[in-house]
Order: C-alpha cells, then sequence, then structure tokens
C-alpha cells in the first residue's frame, strides 16, 4: 500500500549538512523514485512512499534519500563546532560491569534469540497476554520468531531445557533487553535492560539466586546503609513461579525485579527435569545509584 510522508526542507537541510531548496530537494527525492510534491508555501515535503520502499519509516529516510542523490560527494566538509571524546553509552557499561561480577560468582553467560514464539513468550511459562506488553511479529516467518521478548525467562528456560545433561550444578545468566509497549513512546514500545540468573540442582538453591540479588544490588549502590534504606521485598503471586517461594524486589518504592522457584508446570514446558531458581531485575532503575564499587 502507498504511504505518504511528510517532511519539513528544514530538517533535511541540517540533518545532511547543505541548503538545499524545496524543489530542487523534491526533484532529487523523483530520482530515487520517490514522488514527491511542495507545499504551496514551500514549507512541506509531501513524499509518496510505494510499497517497495518498505525501509522508508521516518522523515531522516527521505533525508538519507536526499542525501544519496545528490552525492555524499558533494557534501561541502566542515570542522565541527565542538569537540567531544567517544565512550560507552552508561548503560552499556553498567551492563558489562554486572556481566563481570555474575561471572565471577561462577555463572556462565547465554545469549538467547530476542524473538520467539507467542506460547514461550505467555503460555508456556504461565502468562496472560493482556495485549498491553508484547509486541507482535507482523507476518512472522516461523512460529519461532510471533513475538519480541518481554521477558528473558523463556529464553534462558529453553536452553536450560536443551541442555539438561549438563553437570549439576547449572548455572546460567543473561544480560540483555527486552521490549515493552510504551504509548509514550514515538514508536509505540521501548527497550528495557535485563539481568535474568537461573540456578538449578537437585534441590531448588532459593537462597543461591537471593545471595546473587544481594550482591548486584550491593555493588549497584542499592544496599541498605546509613543514608538509604536499600532494598526491600515483598510478597509475589505470579503463576510462572512455586506459590509461597516467590518475592518482587523493591528498591526506591518501585518494582525492580522478582525472584523465585520456577513453577513444576513451567519446566516441564521446557523440559527441564530439575529445579530452577530464578532472579530476573531490572537494571535501568539501578543505574542512577551506581556508587565507588563500580567505576563507571
Amino acid at each position: 500500500m502507498t504511504r505518504f510522508v511528510e517532511v519539513d526542507p528544514k530538517y533535511v537541510n541540517q540533518r545532511i549538512g547543505v541548503d538545499i531548496d524545496a524543489k530542487t530537494m523534491a526533484a532529487l527525492l523523483c530520482r530515487m523514485q520517490l514522488a514527491t510534491k511542495v507545499s504551496d508555501d514551500g514549507e512541506t515535503l509531501r513524499v509518496e512512499v510505494p510499497p517497495t520502499r518498505s525501509d522508508v519509516l521516518h522523515p531522516c529516510d527521505i533525508a538519507e534519500d536526499v542525501a544519496i542523490a545528490y552525492g555524499y560527494n558533494n557534501i561541502k566538509r566542515t570542522i565541527p563546532k565542538m569537540a567531544t571524546v567517544g565512550a560507552q553509552q552508561p548503560l552499556n557499561h553498567f551492563s558489562d560491569l554486572i556481566r563481570n561480577e555474575v561471572a565471577a560468582m561462577g555463572f556462565s553467560e547465554a545469549l538467547t534469540w530476542i524473538l520467539c514464539s507467542h506460547d514461550d513468550n505467555y503460555a508456556n511459562v504461565m502468562r496472560e497476554d493482556d495485549g498491553k506488553s508484547g509486541a507482535i511479529v507482523a507476518n512472522p516467518s516461523s512460529t519461532d520468531v510471533q513475538v519480541v521478548r518481554s521477558s528473558l525467562l523463556p529464553g534462558v528456560l529453553k536452553a536450560m531445557g536443551a541442555n539438561k545433561d549438563a553437570p549439576l550444578p547449572a548455572k546460567l545468566f543473561e544480560v540483555g533487553d527486552v521490549v515493552l509497549l510504551d504509548d509514550s513512546e514515538d514508536v509505540g514500545a521501548r527497550n528495557s535492560r535485563r539481568l535474568l540468573v537461573l540456578y538449578s540442582n537437585a534441590k531448588a538453591g532459593f537462597e543461591v539466586v537471593h545471595g546473587v540479588l544481594d550482591r548486584v544490588l550491593l555493588i549497584a549502590g542499592a544496599s541498605r546503609s546509613v543514608d538509604q534504606p536499600g532494598y526491600s521485598v515483598k510478597e509475589s503471586d505470579e503463576a510462572t513461579y512455586f506459590p509461597g517461594r516467590q518475592a518482587k524486589v523493591v528498591v526506591g518504592g518501585k518494582e525492580v525485579g522478582i525472584f523465585g522457584i520456577v513453577h513444576p508446570d513451567v519446566l516441564s514446558k521446557f523440559d527441564i527435569v530439575n529445579p530452577c531458581s530464578v532472579l530476573e531485575l531490572d537494571l535501568e532503575p539501578l543505574l542512577g545509584g551506581v556508587d565507588g564499587r563500580l567505576e563507571l
């Protein structure tokens, strides 16, 4: 289906660092097979996007096509007006430090797919799809890529099920993004950086993941001290976990995670024979409280 995208010529000029008038810009876009009309006041470009150009999603994509048609070599080189020093994003650096700490506790890192089946994201972990949490993939190529994961748990449980013959205890963790629907974002969804820790043995090992929680929050500056209350846990009743063997993690009055013993019905869905305890923690709320124990 043909779509229309309206773009401000000033935005395009600013993005690519040139000074092109609206009519010339429209002619350049026509060369890129994007039929374009200029508004009467010359302040808006109405670009017709054919079905074959599924890559055009945002005005910045229009600016890119203008730059290609204009010619990158024809863009005048300029010296930046400010000097900057490259560095990792604070969240990514914090995530790397958390990885090092959890690995030092003897856990092995897993890296699982961000796309999963609808059943793995919901039914197999005994969660209901309320239509407000998971980003659904349109026209998925297979049942394994129907949903963008809203939790790290299904992927790690799947990895555990595929390695159930590995020596015990099995200690896995993953630091990665999940995607949550959010109407306040321009794309209707946002990424959330999570930590998931799984411990499996002949006994559930609830105290092991609780110890990991204590350590992570200690190094993140969220532990109890003279000048701050630290974190607390409160009762939880999620169907994913065994009743009475689960708790939510609260930091600064906000729920940032949950830990508990995975329900046997969930384990059977992933063909896991030994009991498992899991901690899933949202890392982004902890970033602002990092103290001197982790040097950013």
